[in-house]
């Protein structure tokens, strides 16, 4: 177990929050998953291992890790939410248009941002958001073959 995914199961035993073996994969799988997989990407990834596990199952595990702040929910107006579990560490995503993978990047100055909306326009700021649209290199790579 790693050890983001054993500060997790903390969290979550402090909360008061069950750890069923399901859950703790779910958790494994999120913490681990670099590609901001959808309930339905983490559901078909462990039904080997939990032949019994609903896709219910898993939207109601990512919401307790929603509520306990251990993953972010990404919506983008289409059906389906994406989630990262990478909530430590400030960043923001590029999307490629064709095939609507994620990218994580960092970019430290969009907090001055925040700062100018309390600043100039008196807000009490509570969080921002920034995606970037393109197309990812691997998409890029299919289209000049």
């Amino acid at each position: 177990m790693t050890q983001q995914v054993e500060k997790a199961v903390e969290i979550l035993k402090e909360q008061g929050v069950r750890m069923t073996p399901q859950r703790h994969a779910i958790l494994a799988y999120l913490l681990e998953s670099m590609s901001h997989p959808t309930a339905d990407e983490i559901y078909k990834a462990l039904e080997g291992k939990f032949p019994n596990m609903s896709v219910a199952t898993v939207y109601n595990n990512l919401r307790v890790f929603k509520d306990a702040g251990l993953v972010r929910e990404l919506t983008y107006g289409d059906a389906s939410s994406r989630f990262d579990a990478n909530v430590e560490e400030e960043h923001y995503h590029a999307i490629c248009n064709e095939c609507g993978s994620i990218h994580d990047f960092h970019f430290p100055y969009l907090g001055e941002v925040e700062m100018a909306a309390k600043e100039m326009a008196g807000f009490q700021v509570t969080g921002h958001r920034m995606e970037v649209y393109g197309v990812c290199p691997d998409c890029q790579q299919t289209k000049s073959h």
